[in-house]
């Protein structure tokens, strides 16, 4: 669908949603919509033609981009956010790493991806642990067990090694479920990509949704799967050779470690894998390691289920533990690795002394490593559940403890309980900054509120407060990243410690040697950080699902997930599809079209909406942008992605945009917002502003709420409007006319 130009010298005010996922009606703030251009995915409206009230203020052309079903649908989603959040946050780290170039980007980049290989391992190994130790090696070879269940007995007393081959089949199939789910849901993003970069591009920023991604996950799916199928064949090889070092167990065995090694290496080579247009060699050469990796597993479970030696009598699949605790502690290495790299590279750029120019926090550049951090020990804390539960509906007659036959391997236990001592130490460092800051937080809020409101009458009192409290609130967002730093060092160093189960020491014993702790007390404390893994898992189902159906849910989680989604799988390739690879280009060629027809474009985008126009603008022919004029409001670009992607967003390349369009940008925001900001200068109406320049007028601060009394012709006061968007605004139509008349001189010049 397609409409002609507008009126000649017209302006037409292009909205842009962030994550709350609101209808074109909500966004245009009028009933009737009809779509003008796109698909059902992704499309622009505008007000219906015939109805009353088409215009916005000014006599601007209402127009909305709908963009909050690209990421995926809502099943999709649901799934995705249980299995694939791991996956996603590790992807999302390598966008994190500070700004520059050169060798220490290159180990960056080596090292989340090599992070991400074994995130990919990690999975293929829990579920081994589940199919192959718990139930082809103990459950099947337990008579207690395998009483009445059917749907496991007609495999007892088989051999063991055809037990084995056959249930191998679920790890199988479980990575071809992560690859389904990883994989793009059937959009054609192809027609939307960037024929050829539209300008010359300064930042990095201005490369997004102008890079083909497709040539580099195809290639990384290829390495991951080689790597998953790998690891099951070294967890088979590893057990054969315990009872029969033969020459074939050797001779494959020798065969995978050459498969996974060249992943490793090919892996880290981005120069050959980075690259869209290399040539169909390194292509050939990642599908011949997973068409290679695939053979192999064939004559390893051929080999597995047809050798008659008999296997070693033990509790538990040979080696199993052993290389789980092995996986942990390369982790922890890559993970303490990747932390020194980063701030390596933060001290040496003093980044410490320009923090305060660019406006990022004390932990700015650090994202990578805290993120990892988390991804690795969420995806630890996730495969340990899964295990114990497994063995928990197994070991039907008693619970599960450290030296039934149906226990996991204490490698498992040790994992959830630094899970559980990680989270705990999170909660208690939460509340402590909470309790510490709070003063402080109030204080500054009820000056703001004062300042706001002088002459608020006795009544409002109540109110008063409570607009106190949100603004305190709000400013909380600031101390997430001390937080996040303290989980991510205690999750690195439960993964360590999970090596003690290799020594036959119990958490509970340990820690009642040491610390004097009772180990009843440690034994109760992992089984409550048992179900506090359980109930995250939980959340995340319940969040899926009323994420995409209560618009103040999905406030919260979408941000995580959009965020995440925004950019391209450049880590792992079982990540969510990148949105950005339509919207941006999508964008750029609606503005573009509008542009040439002779019309203003004003850029109205809300919360993540802004990022897209910003990476949008940035990629606009000059021609373009001297007809484009730009409004932001609950944007995040300085709070959050200044801190987190310093690389791509950054205070040249924010200045840049505003250099783009003219300096024709308002931004609105609110003290009361936890999520946007202002991005050059935090100045109150009235007051000179922070920055020297055109910078400086950018920044426009909305009093929140604009009166704390009911208006006469109300009966309740107005409401805190914090993250919400605001087109309905008298403030909003203020900023939108201003924006308009400046599109309309420059269109006379």
């Amino acid at each position: 669908m397609s409409d002609g130009p507008a009126t000649s010298y017209d302006v037409v005010e292009l909205r842009v949603h962030g994550v709350s996922g609101a209808g074109a009606d909500q966004v245009l703030d009028r009933p009737n919509v009809t779509q003008v251009a796109g698909d059902r995915s992704g499309g622009f409206f505008r007000p219906r033609p015939g109805y009353p009230d088409t215009r916005g203020s000014a006599g601007v052309v209402l127009e909305a981009y709908r963009w909050s079903d690209l990421p995926s649908g809502t099943a999709t989603r649901t799934l995705s956010l249980v299995f694939l959040l791991p996956f996603m946050l590790c992807n999302v780290a390598i966008w994190m790493r500070p700004g520059g170039r050169g060798r220490s980007e290159l180990v960056i980049k080596a090292l989340c991806r090599v992070l991400a290989l074994s995130l990919t391992a990690l999975y293929v190994l829990s579920i081994v642990g589940v199919a192959l130790d718990l139930v082809a090696w103990r459950c099947l070879a337990s008579p207690q067990c395998l009483a009445e269940r059917s749907w496991l007995s007609w495999l007892g007393g088989r051999p063991v090694g055809l037990r084995l081959a056959v249930l191998s089949i679920v790890p199988i199939a479980a990575i071809g479920l992560v690859w389904r789910l990883g994989a793009r849901p059937g959009r054609n993003f192809d027609a939307f990509r960037a024929p050829h970069a539209t300008t010359a591009v300064h930042h990095q920023l201005s490369a997004v949704g102008q890079w083909d991604a497709a040539p580099l996950v195809g290639r990384l799916r290829s390495i991951h799967v080689a790597v998953a199928l790998g690891t099951l064949d070294a967890a088979l090889l590893t057990a054969r050779a315990r009872s029969d070092a033969s020459t074939a167990t050797v001779t494959l065995a020798a065969a995978t470690c050459a498969v996974l090694v060249a992943c490793l290496v090919l892996v880290c080579t981005h120069a050959l894998i980075d690259q869209a247009d290399v040539g169909r060699r390194v292509d050939r050469a990642a599908r011949g390691l997973r068409f290679t990796a695939g053979g192999l597993t064939v004559l390893v479970l051929g080999m597995v289920a047809a050798q008659p030696t008999r296997w070693p009598a033990t509790v538990g699949l040979p080696g199993h533990g052993e290389m789980v605790a092995s996986l942990l502690v390369v982790q922890t290495v890559l993970l303490a690795g990747l932390g020194a790299v980063v701030l390596w590279l933060r001290v040496r750029r003093s980044g410490w002394r320009r923090r305060g120019r660019q406006g990022g926090g004390p932990l700015r550049g650090l994202g990578a490593p805290i993120i990892v951090a988390a991804a690795t020990g969420l995806a630890v804390a996730f495969s340990a559940e899964l295990v114990y539960r497994v063995a928990d509906f197994l070991d039907r007659n008693e619970p599960t403890a450290d030296r039934v036959q149906l226990s996991p391997p204490l490698i498992y236990k040790w994992a959830i309980f630094g899970f559980f001592l990680a989270v705990l130490a999170m909660l208690l460092a939460a509340a402590l900054v909470t309790v510490v800051t709070r003063r402080g937080r109030l204080r500054t809020a009820a000056a703001s509120v004062a300042r706001d409101f002088p002459d608020a009458p006795p009544e409002a009192a109540a109110r008063l407060r409570q607009v106190t409290r949100t603004i305190a609130r709000a400013r909380f967002t600031e101390r997430l990243e001390p937080l996040a730093a303290v989980y991510a060092c205690l999750a690195a160093l439960g993964m360590a410690t999970s090596v003690l189960g290799l020594l036959d020491i119990h958490p509970g014993d340990a820690v009642q040697r040491y610390l004097g702790v009772p180990a009843d007390m440690v034994n109760f404390g992992i089984g409550i950080g048992s179900y506090v893994v359980a109930g995250v898992l939980l959340v995340l189902v319940l969040g899926g699902i009323f994420a995409y159906r209560t618009a103040e849910f999905r406030r919260y989680i979408g941000v995580v997930w959009d965020l995440g989604t925004f950019w391209p799988r450049a880590a792992h390739p079982f990540a969510p599809p990148c949105y950005a690879e339509r919207a941006v280009p999508e964008l750029s060629r609606r503005i573009t079209y509008l542009a040439e027809s002779g019309v203003g474009v004003l850029l109205a985008g809300h919360s993540h909406g802004s990022v897209l126009l910003a990476a949008t603008v940035l990629q606009l022919p000059s021609h373009v942008s001297d007809r484009v004029a730009l409004l932001t409001y609950g944007s995040p670009l300085r709070r959050l992605y200044t801190r987190l992607f310093p690389a791509y967003v950054n205070a040249d390349a924010l200045r840049e945009v505003g250099d783009r369009v003219g300096w024709r940008w308002v931004n609105l925001w609110r003290d009361t917002d936890q999520i946007g900001s202002w991005i050059f200068s935090p100045h109150r109406p009235g007051e000179p502003p922070a920055v020297p320049g055109p910078a400086g007028t950018v920044d426009r601060r909305l009093r929140d709420p604009w009166d704390v009394v009911p208006p006469p012709s109300d009966s309740v006061p107005p409401p805190i409007l914090g993250h919400w968007p605001g087109e309905s605004d008298e403030r909003f139509a203020e900023a939108v006319r201003e924006l308009a008349e400046r599109l309309r001189r420059q269109a006379y010049r």
